[in-house]
């Protein structure tokens, strides 16, 4: 068993103590001072006996509280000899002196016992030792059973989410396909057109499962990345075209401000990519129809570069802007929303392995920004 650090156990007389106490206490000053209280009683009583104080911090072995039902600190507990005694409330002094008669006539039996080698001191420890291994394995099962459930609800999601993405591809190809066993080959645009459209569905599918088996390797898992000179410039524009169907589907704009003179980056273009995607999905998303999204790059230091993305929708409550970087985490009114509460956690994860920041500056119906910085490629 463990005392709190700042509490040793107080032993009397011989190694094998008769009476054993458990005082549990909390770090409020009037849990200290019955602490102190009852240290100093122990001793004004002058037992011709041994016995043994462990003082025990709930907040720091919180599986005793539970083992012994506490429901209020302070707490001092007879745990020998049998049966256990539980004294509580703010007259503990009190209620210790009035109890130490007979708990004094109690230990000639437990003497006898001892003398025979049947020193129930040592089922109280393991009680203690095995209390503390069920907690432990209590929130091992629980952590276990959480990522079963987050599992669970990623395979059902994605089977949903695919659907889609594979249907097109499959129409684009069939179309292409069977305009050709007809012989009757469609216009060189159109077909053009399809093919982009079916490699556009193609890497949102490669972009879902990027971002699941991400997901799936933990939040503490080391994130590989392989930097080096990124043009971001370069990669907007190849991030954004497969985007642009559905900004013209909600008749959204996308202005833009990225400067030509604009240092490269020393980045994995990879895990950038899918910062970019995931930020610029979201904007779109969130944007009503015939709103604005800005997207803007500037050298923020010798050594950084901001990339900012933002957009007019609904914005995120200033009480959920640091849990939205959170594994698994979604707002209450996106709940219903396609998506699997990772992309933010995932770009979180990939920034901060650039050695950068990732942050949002949100007001409720007025839009969010989210801004990331990247080291600058070195000259």
């Amino acid at each position: 068993m463990r005392s709190s650090p700042n509490h040793s156990p107080e032993i009397t007389g011989g190694s094998q103590p008769p009476l054993k106490l458990l005082l549990f206490i909390d770090k409020r000053p009037s849990s200290i001072e019955q602490l102190r209280r009852i240290r100093s009683q122990l001793k004004n009583l002058k037992p011709d006996y041994a016995y043994d104080l462990t003082v025990v911090d709930v907040a720091e072995q919180p599986y005793l509280a539970e083992h012994f039902k506490l429901v209020a600190t302070p707490c001092l507990i007879k745990v020998y000899p049998e049966p256990w005694q539980t004294l509580a409330g703010s007259n503990l002094v009190n209620q210790l002196i009035a109890c130490w008669p007979f708990w004094q006539q109690s230990t000639p039996d437990c003497l006898t016992q001892s003398s025979t080698g049947n020193h129930p001191t040592t089922s109280s420890a393991e009680i203690f030792q095995l209390s503390d291994q069920v907690f432990r394995l209590k929130q091992e099962q629980e952590a276990l059973q959480e990522q079963l459930r987050f599992k669970d609800r990623l395979v059902a999601m994605l089977a949903h989410d695919l659907r889609n993405p594979l249907t097109a591809v499959s129409m684009a190809l069939e179309t292409i396909e069977f305009s050709w066993s007809l012989e009757n080959e469609l216009a060189l645009e159109t077909r053009e057109q399809l093919m982009k459209h079916a490699r556009t569905q193609a890497r949102v599918i490669e972009q879902m499962i990027t971002d699941l088996l991400e997901s799936g390797r933990g939040s503490l898992a080391e994130l590989q990345i392989q930097p080096r000179k990124l043009v971001l410039m370069s990669l907007y524009q190849e991030v954004i075209e497969p985007l642009i169907t559905r900004i013209k589907t909600k008749s959204q704009q996308v202005k833009i401000d990225i400067p030509n003179d604009l240092p490269a980056v020393y980045a994995d273009g990879e895990k950038v990519r899918q910062v970019l995607t995931n930020l610029l999905d979201n904007a779109i998303k969130y944007t009503p129809a015939g709103g604005v999204i800005k997207v803007s790059m500037l050298h923020r230091t010798t050594q950084k570069v901001q990339v900012s993305i933002s957009d007019n929708g609904l914005g995120i409550p200033v009480e959920n802007q640091k849990q939205i970087f959170e594994e698994q985490f979604r707002l209450p009114r996106d709940q219903d929303q396609e998506g699997y509460g990772i992309g933010l956690a995932l770009c979180q994860r990939i920034i901060r392995a650039h050695y950068g920041q990732l942050w949002v500056d949100s007001l409720p119906q007025q839009g969010s920004c989210f801004h990331f910085t990247l080291p600058v490629y070195p000259t």
